[in-house]
């Protein structure tokens, strides 16, 4: 008798989500964005500000996506820069005022999410920026402003793996390059609805590029100084994630969802599900613990050189880490053990599994591939002992000359 050929098993993305932390509600799954009108009426918002960049207003996914407030009372304001922007903040800020809008709606990455929180902040505080920015004094002490006043709440549509659309953090870059620091609990998105069909356009070296940044995120909740029993957990089950979904190289040659062949487009949309989830976990737990060396290296070098974020990251990363590795063997333990539990032969050091990972998917891993010239790396050195991220690193810096040694180790 002739048996039946095998038949492949379907294709699947993520389990959807959706819960309630501490007054935020998180929706994640294909379509979720589609919930945002609901989200509207759950927070009693009817003149939104819709804050994206160009190349999301351009998608087909944003102009479906914009009949939701379709005959409603909004304003997009789609130019976005990168990193944000001082100038830009303050001049939007005057109009979303005199527009009189009720809530903020960020969809895109990282520069967005910092913008909603920026605008939310400063509209309701007043004044510039620079009055709200917080203060690092060494060799361990952050000057937070006290700022109290109710805020626009925020409904954050994340496009990457960025994970800024869950933290209380954001950084705005000023027109000199340098990046002004802000914390406030009050920002705190009201909703997330992290909808992996938003992102299908964005380019698989982009996405892997921001995965690095939420794989950074993960790394310094577990050996930040402020960690906890909670973001520990958070934080290992987020490297665990990143490593099966990035487990092996054949997402490199990924095309987009767009692609003719369904499993194709399966495979695709499953794996862009897989690295938003993990980047949203590492992202709650980067906002329990707080950010250490390595963010405090790439504010600088991104800002300043006018880089993107996740490039940045991909390239610091597994030097940052192996600089704080020998004071925290014990807190990253944890998830060294997950990653080699799928690993063929186990990774001595995590800054070892970060460094495959980069070899694996081809990511470019040095400064100079970059176009960071040499002579800014001392320069920027001396900057990165102005950020608080200092204080909670592991590892006590004994100055400029440990940072430089991890940049020209990257260059």
């Amino acid at each position: 008798m002739n048996s039946a050929p095998p038949t492949s098993a379907p294709v699947r993305g993520p389990r959807p989500f959706d819960y309630h932390l501490f007054g935020t509600h998180v929706c994640f799954g294909e379509g979720v964005s589609a919930l945002i009108v609901k989200e509207l009426e759950a927070l009693g918002c009817s003149r939104p500000v819709i804050l994206a960049q160009a190349r999301m207003v351009d998608s087909d996914r944003f102009q479906a996506l914009s009949k939701a407030w379709h005959g409603r009372d909004a304003l997009l304001l789609a130019d976005v820069p990168n990193h944000s922007g001082v100038a830009f903040v303050e001049t939007v800020a005057r109009k979303v005022a005199a527009f009189g809008a009720d809530c903020l709606i960020a969809i895109g990455g990282g520069s967005v999410a910092d913008t909603a929180k920026a605008l939310a902040l400063l509209l309701a505080e007043g004044g510039s920026l620079a009055d709200h920015v917080t203060a690092f004094e060494p060799p361990a002490t952050v000057h937070i402003p006290l700022r109290l006043k109710p805020q626009l709440p925020i409904i954050g549509l994340p496009t990457t793996a960025s994970g800024a659309e869950t933290t209380s953090s954001f950084g705005v870059r000023g027109a000199d390059g340098h990046k002004l620091m802000f914390w406030n609990r009050r920002v705190a998105a009201a909703t997330l609805l992290i909808d992996p069909l938003l992102c299908e356009d964005l380019p698989m070296a982009l996405l892997r590029d921001t995965a690095m940044n939420g794989i950074a995120h993960a790394v310094e909740a577990l050996y930040s100084l402020g960690r906890s029993p909670v973001s520990d957990c958070v934080a290992v089950r987020a490297i665990d994630l990143f490593d099966e979904a990035l487990a092996t190289g054949a997402a490199q040659a990924m095309p987009p969802l767009q692609a003719a062949q369904p499993d194709t487009m399966a495979r695709a949309a499953a794996l862009r599900g897989a690295i938003l989830q993990a980047a949203h976990l590492a992202g709650l737990a980067l906002s329990m613990a707080r950010s250490c060396l390595h963010h405090a290296i790439c504010h600088v070098v991104a800002s300043r050189q006018g880089l993107p974020h996740g490039a940045v990251n991909r390239v610091i990363l597994p030097h940052a880490l192996a600089f704080n590795e020998p004071a925290a063997t014990e807190a990253l333990q944890p998830a060294l053990d997950a990653v080699n539990r799928r690993a063929p032969r186990p990774y001595p050091t995590l800054s070892a599994w970060v460094a495959d990972l980069q070899r694996r998917h081809a990511m470019p891993a040095r400064l100079s591939a970059l176009g960071v010239p040499e002579t800014a790396l001392a320069p920027m050195a001396a900057a990165v002992m102005t950020e608080r991220g200092l204080a909670l690193n592991p590892r006590a810096l004994t100055g400029a000359a440990d940072v430089l040694g991890i940049l020209r180790a990257a260059f």
